[in-house]
C-alpha cells in the first residue's frame, strides 16, 4: 500500500510515538522510511541600550548545536527503522516555516504518507503557538496519519 514513509521530528516523546508507528507501519507495507528534522535558521539576539545577552552569540555556535540536537532526533528514526528492518535515510535542513519543509519534503523524495505528531493544543494555546501538523493537514495533498 505505502512505499515511502516520511516522518517529522522534532526530538520530542511525541515524535518518538510518531516514529515508532512509522517504523512499523514501514516494515508492515515493506516500505522506506525518511525522518526529517527541521532546524529553524538563526536569529541574531537584539540588544537594547543597557542590556546584554548570554548564550548563543553566533550563527556557527547556533549551527553547531541545532545539528547536534537534529543528529540525536534522528537517531531514534535509525533505531527504530533498524528494529522494525526496513531502509531508512535522514534529512535535518534549514526552514523558518517547518510545514513547508515538511511537505516540500515529501514531494521531492516522492513520499506517499507522513506520519507525525500532534501535542494536541486547543483553544488559545493552538491559535497562539500555531501547529505545524494542522498546517500539514491542511496543505498537503499527501495523506497525514497523526499520532497523539
Amino acid at each position: 500500500m505505502y512505499k515511502h514513509i516520511l516522518v517529522p521530528t522534532d526530538g520530542s516523546k511525541l515524535s518518538a510515538k510518531a516514529i515508532r508507528v512509522a517504523a512499523r507501519l514501514a516494515g508492515t507495507f515493506q516500505a522506506r522510511l525518511t525522518g526529517l528534522c527541521v532546524i529553524p535558521p538563526y536569529v541574531p539576539p537584539v540588544y537594547t541600550e543597557g542590556m546584554t545577552s548570554y548564550g548563543i552569540t553566533s550563527p556557527r555556535q547556533y549551527k553547531q548545536i541545532k545539528d547536534k540536537e537534529a543528529k540525536k532526533a534522528l537517531a531514534v528514526v535509525d533505531i527504530e527503522a533498524q528494529t522494525a528492518g526496513v531502509v531508512v535515510s535522514k534529512i535535518s535542513l534549514t526552514a523558518d516555516q517547518p510545514w513547508k519543509a515538511i511537505i516540500g519534503t515529501a514531494r521531492s523524495k516522492k513520499c506517499d504518507l507522513i506520519v507525525m505528531a500532534s501535542h494536541g493544543r486547543r483553544g488559545l494555546a493552538a491559535l497562539l503557538l500555531g501547529s505545524e501538523t494542522t498546517k500539514v493537514l491542511t496543505h498537503s495533498s499527501i495523506p497525514v496519519l497523526v499520532c497523539r
